[in-house]
């Protein structure tokens, strides 16, 4: 068997409750993890076959005691806590020491010899998240904000609970919780932030290292993890490391489509800003190519020529909490920066590709890797060439281990602004 078809061992696979724990390892036919850019914490989902014989029934439930199903005997009701650690070639998926909670089980088939459960879980990030209530006022730099909370509602409630990377801006911003949860807080926040050199746009969001709090640029200039190619053929020698690297399959989900970014004003925008205190209202006009997109992904981010704007947003400028003294310069004037941030976004997402990988639990959401993709050509001279065109940097937005007792893989969907190869001087 090839290294890219080899199977992942289930090293500890526990779930528990009151001081009850019941081993999963012979039970579990599939197990899904999940990260994403665009989600504040992890969650995963499994499959669980039970013959019965798990747990006893505690005499709450059965006077007898009798030996039952994790299901009705332990029995699953929410907030279990789920330990495992599975090894692949590549690496271990750890959550050994920072369980992951039980949300919803299912028991879609059932007989008298066995029954079939799905679990979903979540972080104990979340778990504290939905138990927040953000309410004072935050003032200064955004970064320090988002250290704040999180220490504040959930590290300062969990040890088991990690920050990874929280980056400064380089701008201030003073705001209100007005009763919002920690996530919805972070993840609003990253629209208002700036990062050096003025490049707008931020992502809150949570891996297996804990949380982030990442600007866009960061994101895409980050070194290049690991290079992945696509191939007809596995590698002759069939131990050979490079098949644990080669892309199974490949999909284009996106590949720009012009209209629909017009119609959501990726190019070209009319911005209305409402302000509260002076009901004043102010047009701005914004154009892609006013914009400086110093980082991109590929060659550079390109745009098709429009003239006139296709989108008009309207917005309440969030100035009326502040203090007298506090003036738009000092909380960074959304005017400047909010329609260069949408259209950040917009552009970040211009491409969208999801791939199928060999297990690599080492990869993270927000990560880059490079992919070559082989080249379309009659020419033999050509064959086999990397296509200069889809091929190059990419950055994963979302992730999945997938781990089944037959084989495990990873599936990525992988977003660029641009196209052809990364040509920059600090490329990695």
């Amino acid at each position: 068997m090839s290294k890219a078809a080899s199977v992942s061992k289930y090293e500890i696979m526990t779930i528990s409750k009151k001081g009850t724990e019941v081993r999963l390892e012979g039970k579990t036919v599939a197990f899904d993890y999940y990260e994403s850019i665009l989600s504040p914490n992890v969650t995963a989902t499994m499959a669980v076959i039970d013959t019965g014989g798990s747990v006893s029934y505690t005499k709450d439930y059965d006077k007898q005691e009798r030996v039952g199903s994790i299901y009705n005997a332990l029995p699953l009701t929410g907030r279990e806590e789920l330990k495992f650690k599975i090894r692949s070639t590549l690496g271990l998926l750890d959550f050994s020491t920072k369980p992951l909670f039980v949300n919803a089980a299912v028991n879609p088939d059932q007989n008298s010899q066995r029954e079939s459960i799905m679990l979903s879980l979540f972080s104990e990030g979340a778990k504290l998240n939905s138990e927040s209530t953000v309410m004072r006022k935050y003032q200064g730099n955004v970064g320090d904000s988002v250290k704040t909370l999180i220490n504040q509602f959930l590290t300062g409630k969990s040890d088991r609970v990690k920050i990874n990377e929280i980056q400064n801006t380089a701008n201030a911003y003073n705001f209100v919780g007005n009763s919002k949860s920690v996530f919805e807080v972070c993840c609003n926040l990253g629209s208002k932030s700036v990062a050096a050199k003025n490049s707008v746009g931020f992502f809150f969001f949570e891996t297996q290292d804990g949380f982030n709090f990442k600007s866009i640029d960061s994101l895409v200039s980050k070194p290049i993890s690991q290079t992945y190619f696509k191939s007809e053929v596995l590698q002759e020698n069939m131990d050979d490391p490079k098949n644990d690297f080669k892309i199974l399959s490949s999909t284009i989900r996106k590949n720009q489509n012009v209209l629909n970014a017009m119609d959501a004003g990726v190019f070209y925008t009319r911005n209305i800003y409402f302000d509260p205190k002076t009901f004043e209202e102010t047009e701005i006009e914004y154009k892609f190519t006013d914009g400086k997109l110093v980082k991109s992904l590929g060659k550079s981010a390109e745009a098709p020529d429009v003239n006139a704007f296709t989108k008009t947003h309207y917005t309440m400028l969030d100035i009326g909490t502040l203090e007298p003294t506090v003036t738009g310069s000092d909380n960074n004037d959304p005017k400047e920066y909010q329609a260069e941030a949408a259209m950040r976004y917009n552009i970040l997402f211009s491409q969208l590709v999801d791939i199928q990988v060999p297990c690599n639990p080492n990869l993270r959401a927000g990560d880059t890797i490079r992919c070559e993709f082989e080249m379309i050509t009659q020419s033999k001279i050509e064959q086999g060439s990397m296509d200069p065109v889809q091929s190059g940097k990419y950055l994963i937005v979302d992730l999945c281990h997938h781990y089944e007792p037959t084989r495990s893989i990873t599936s990525l969907t992988l977003a660029r602004d641009s196209y052809g190869l990364y040509t920059n001087k600090n490329e990695s």
